[in-house]
């Protein structure tokens, strides 16, 4: 098996990577599409419309602590989460900046 050389790519492609393997998941997808819409921190109504069991969305929750897309508060067994806006908007820029770049420089390929 080939060594991972991250070390040979710049800060930013190591972040939009990262970045893009937490949200890969469709559990990730999908519980940030349920934080998103509501207006409050919410807590264990996740697992109640996810069809996945409560361990699974603890882990979910995790990778999205981890990675700075949601903050949250724990007190007791009662833990609330809501969308960390200014990670968002970081990583909206960076896809955003990578996507337009991408497009000019290959505008002209097949």
């Amino acid at each position: 098996m080939a060594a991972v050389r991250t070390e040979e790519f710049n800060k930013k492609e190591i972040e939009l990577a990262a970045f893009a393997k937490v949200i890969a998941h469709p559990a990730r997808v999908a519980i940030l599409k349920e934080i998103a819409k509501r207006e409050e921190c919410i807590c264990g109504e996740i697992v109640g419309v996810l069809p996945l069991a409560q361990s699974t969305v603890s882990q979910h929750l995790k990778e999205l602590l981890n990675a700075g897309l949601i903050i949250g508060t724990v007190d007791g067994v009662k833990s609330c989460y809501c969308i960390n806006w200014k990670t968002f908007e970081k990583f909206e820029k960076t896809f955003t900046e990578f996507f337009n770049r991408t497009k000019v420089q290959n505008s002209n390929c097949c």
